[in-house]
């Protein structure tokens, strides 16, 4: 099967006006209600000449519940939130990935590297960790924001653990600069924070809890019908259901971001295929597409679609069986 080169490439612009969109939600506003709370009370602070210490927010949720859109969108919607750019020596935000291995030594380095300050001679983690503290006050930076940091927690012995803590808090107390925290990543995540009152009391947690059809079984037609409206694509007679909204759910695996990933990805599908108005057919392509399986494990065209993992990738149908769930599977053995 060949591809259209003009075709992919118009299609490819209207996917990336899609993926740049971004769906409020109420898990949102409760983000964004505490992070303006924390922008404007320190930037308060420092109007007046004073300076408490520092609060933070841990963001938690599965692979795919919109994480990182969610954290994008919550800084770049501040137009005078100054972001860390090259040539600008303000940073309001400092943004980064905890690097693997995902000891102090090497998140203190790589803030370091973010911020334009790498480190030729050897240093001890204290040490890195001082030099991260000045040069944020240097910086003017009120947030730094780690992503995936329940790393900073995974296969972590005791001591290494308190040394974590430690330093986070010391960068929330410090005299001369407290800097708030952003942390977001998996819900192990909250376990880190568990291990200190001191520190977990410093922080609000804002959970992305998967979506449900109790939850979201009115919503997602609206959210689907934005994209669409946004492609100028029309949707097809009947699509639209309560069943249609449940199998939509369980493909994306109750997670939103995944969810709003396969309404994107179907809308691709009948753009390169000139299929208007979209159907289920377009959904079932790009599940399809995304996991490999055959038509018998596609949440889209299955009958018995709760029985299949919506995360299992090139599913073929002598392993169906151990794709099920455990209630599945003894409701087969029964059978």
């Amino acid at each position: 099967m060949s591809l259209n080169k003009e075709k992919a490439i118009a299609t490819g612009r209207v996917i990336s006006d899609l993926c740049a969109k971004f769906v409020p939600n109420t898990h949102f506003a409760d983000l964004q209600y505490q992070f303006d709370l924390l922008l404007y009370r320190r930037r308060a602070e420092l109007e007046a000449g004073r300076s408490s210490e520092a609060r933070g927010i841990v963001l938690i949720g599965n692979s795919g519940s919109g994480k990182s859109t969610a954290i994008s969108h919550l800084f770049n919607r501040h137009p005078d939130l100054q972001l860390l750019t090259p040539g600008k020596v303000r940073a309001d935000v400092v943004s980064l990935s905890v690097p693997s291995p995902a000891t102090l030594k090497h998140v203190g380095l790589s803030c370091l590297n973010a911020l334009g300050y790498p480190l030729r001679r050897e240093r001890t983690a204290g040490i890195i960790w001082e030099l991260l503290q000045g040069h944020l006050e240097q910086r003017q930076t009120l947030f730094l924001h780690l992503d995936e940091a329940q790393d900073l927690h995974i296969n972590r012995n005791e001591r290494e653990m308190q040394s974590v803590v430690n330093t986070l808090k010391s960068l929330m107390q410090n005299r001369l600069w407290p800097s708030g925290i952003v942390l977001s990543g998996m819900p192990s995540l909250i376990d880190l924070l568990h291990l200190d009152p001191q520190l977990s009391r410093r922080f609000v947690p804002i959970h992305l809890a998967p979506i449900s059809f109790t939850s979201h079984g009115n919503i997602l037609p609206e959210i689907v019908a934005q994209y669409l409206d946004a492609a100028q694509l029309p949707i097809a007679d009947g699509t639209y259901s309560a069943e249609f909204t449940k199998r939509l759910i369980h493909a994306g695996a109750g997670e939103l971001g995944l969810v709003i990933e396969l309404i994107i990805a179907a809308i691709e599908e009948a753009l390169l295929e000139d299929h208007s108005p979209l159907g289920l057919r377009d959904f079932a392509a790009a599940f399809r597409r995304r996991s490999g399986c055959v038509d018998d494990l596609n949440p889209f065209l299955c009958d018995d679609y709760r029985a299949v993992d919506a995360r299992a990738l090139l599913a073929t149908p002598d392993e169906e069986v151990d794709l099920l769930t455990p209630h599945a599977k003894n409701r087969r053995r029964a059978a």
